[in-house]
């Protein structure tokens, strides 16, 4: 396996997914975490579960947030990561850990250092925005 770059390859990964993980949630409208999931949402393709052990137990869009990837109870497709990329190893590790297809870091989540150490052992996506993607579908 090796990491995708390209919008093309990323947006194969988007139309074959089913089950979307959002990593690093926020409520606030403002936050490109709240307005790239609510444009994926919208398009009713996707099973959505939403992370961020801050707002654990709250609703965003409807839909209750989860402490952590080990709290969704189906394979996920696409780990969709907004978080500081000092995360990176960790998000990397869990979703490998719960058996995710693919984990794809929004802009500026990307840390090229780990990318590398484990571009070969899960799809990684970066350099492409799935809020931009999904217009595409």
């Amino acid at each position: 396996m090796a990491e995708i770059q390209h919008a093309d390859e990323a947006l194969e990964v988007l139309k074959n997914a089913k089950v979307i993980a959002v990593i690093g949630i926020s409520p606030k409208p403002e936050r490109p975490s709240y307005y790239t999931t609510e444009k994926v949402i919208k398009k009713g393709k996707y099973k959505i579960y939403l992370i961020n052990p801050r707002y654990a137990g709250q609703e965003i869009f409807g839909i209750k947030v989860l402490p952590s990837l080990r709290d969704v109870p189906e394979t996920i497709d696409i780990v969709n990561v907004y978080r500081n990329p000092a995360h990176a190893e960790e998000v990397i590790k869990e979703s490998i850990e719960v058996g995710a297809k693919c984990v794809w870091f929004q802009l500026g989540a990307e840390n090229p250092e780990v990318i590398e150490k484990y571009k070969d052992k899960i799809k990684i996506i970066y350099n492409a925005c799935i809020g931009v993607e999904v217009g595409y579908l």
